[in-house]
């Protein structure tokens, strides 16, 4: 028989390694990392229902002039903001607490890349699509006033800068989402992203945005929404090995196995890696370095072969928020970046740039010489 008082500390023990076990058997598991299923009820719908027209071939052809005619127009108007800004002289000096913008780009490939001394680098491509700003919210504005040690950046506000890519066509679209860009001077865009940047690095709208706001040797961050492959088991979610091929196995060669927690909490503890939905999840990659850059096209070559996301499939670039590898840092590259972007204009015959490092296929390498000589 045990005493009331050694049975109380008994329970005391007991209470607080089971709570040490539910503290150190628990996985990391983001919750918030979910896509969600279906959009809010205050999202703008996006594209609207398409009716047969029974438009003439004439007609048809009309319409793509007028459209082809309003492109032109468009990207004339950003051209010309870009000088507007430049002449105007108010713009920002660079500092290395100022946060800039980023702009969005589609993955259309991988590509092997050498350095002089021979080494092979894997490297994917990323072409900026006629970014545009549509729209720049102060904080005051995106970031509504609170008390100063409530707010998460009470010190340096930031505001947010709303980037536009991919002229689409407006009569593809609904005329909520085709009212957005209706004070911005600037085409329907199939994609929006939110950047949030320091309010010396705002923009007008308008301006575009290329390749150049980058400089070969940068670091950037990029993000991407990795591959959907639905409901998948263990074995490929997660690599497992499976149990045996023989020996009195019965159909559970791809299955998990034991998951029983045992002892005094019976449960599948939160995290377990268990069949469920693959993919589509939004993944981030720090610190990718810029090989290459063609002006031309506006594509850049990123080192690394495991971005996240489908050929063709959008993606976030902007600058790392890596400490060492940010610009002025040490380990990062020297001198002042575009800030608040690249104004110049891309001429049209530029050709690449490329990083000191790397070997450019193009020059001689190796040089022959006659007999005789």
């Amino acid at each position: 028989m045990f005493s009331p008082h050694r049975l109380a500390v008994c329970m005391v023990l007991l209470e607080q390694r089971q709570r040490s076990c539910s503290l150190i058997q628990m996985r990391l598991k983001n919750y918030l990392n979910r896509p969600r299923l279906r959009n809010p009820v205050w999202f703008t719908k996006k594209t609207r229902t398409l009716h047969n027209e029974q438009f003439t071939a004439d007609n048809t052809a009309f319409l793509n002039e007028v459209k082809r005619e309003t492109i032109l127009a468009a990207s004339q108007r950003s051209q010309a903001t870009l000088l507007n800004i430049e002449q105007s002289g108010q713009l920002a000096q660079w500092s290395p607490g100022l946060k800039r913008t980023g702009v969005i780009a589609k993955k259309i490939g991988q590509y092997p890349m050498w350095t002089k001394d021979g080494r092979k680098v894997r490297t994917t491509l990323l072409q900026i699509i006629e970014n545009e700003v549509v729209k720049y919210i102060p904080p005051e504005e995106y970031r509504p006033a609170q008390e100063p040690r409530q707010s998460r950046n009470w010190r340096k506000p930031y505001g947010c800068l709303l980037v536009g890519a991919e002229n689409g066509d407006p009569s593809l679209f609904t005329k909520e989402y085709a009212g957005l860009f209706q004070n911005s001077g600037v085409l329907p865009k199939k994609h929006l992203c939110r950047f949030i940047i320091s309010p010396e690095a705002q923009l007008p709208t308008g301006t575009a945005l290329t390749v150049n706001h980058f400089r070969v040797g940068d670091y950037v961050d990029v993000r991407g929404l990795t591959v959907d492959r639905g409901f998948q088991g263990v074995v490929k979610r997660h690599g497992f090995k499976g149990m045996p091929k023989s020996h009195g196995v019965t159909k559970t060669h791809r299955r998990p196995g034991n998951i029983g927690a045992g002892g005094n909490k019976a449960r599948v503890w939160p995290g377990t890696r268990l069949p469920g939905h693959m993919g589509n999840r939004w993944r981030v990659l720090r610190g990718l370095q810029i090989l290459r850059i063609n002006p031309q096209y506006n594509v850049m070559w990123v080192m690394g072969s495991n971005i996240a996301g489908n050929t063709n499939g959008i993606v976030y670039i902007y600058d790392t928020i890596l400490p060492l590898r940010q610009h002025g840092s040490k380990g990062g590259p020297a001198g002042t970046p575009p800030f608040p972007t690249a104004l110049e204009p891309v001429p049209a015959n530029s050709g690449d740039v490329w990083l000191e490092e790397l070997h450019d296929f193009r020059k001689l390498s190796i040089t022959y010489s006659s007999g005789n000589e």
